[in-house]
């Protein structure tokens, strides 16, 4: 079993930035982790990963915007986010290969 903690979430207005986290309870180090996002009435998409050998991928929608990276001595990964649109707007869920899933956190992006 792996625990996964997201945080950081919150209130931005456009063209700022946010940075989530996503705590595991186990090592990120040698996993595919991503960042997944779900507006209301969407279904849920696809925002970013990084393998467990450091290769980094991007929804269209995203990249140039923001960063996926992670820090194994916290297991942790992150999801650095500029220039943030309305669009953005979604709670956001951390996943260890699309098999274990934190409880999200809700990102707002309003003026």
């Amino acid at each position: 079993q792996v625990q996964l903690v997201e945080s950081g979430g919150g209130s931005a207005q456009p063209g700022g930035s946010l940075r989530l986290s996503c705590a595991a309870s186990r090592s990120v180090r040698f996993y595919d982790m991503a960042w997944y996002r779900q507006a209301p009435g969407k279904q849920r998409e696809f925002v970013a990963t990084i393998s467990g050998g450091g290769t980094t991928d991007y929804a269209d929608s995203v990249k140039g915007r923001f960063t996926i990276f992670r820090d194994d001595a916290k297991n942790t990964v992150y999801l650095q986010m500029n220039n943030l649109g309305p669009s953005d707007s979604a709670k956001y869920y951390c996943t260890r290969g699309e098999i274990y899933w934190g409880q999200g956190t809700q990102v707002t992006v309003s003026s």
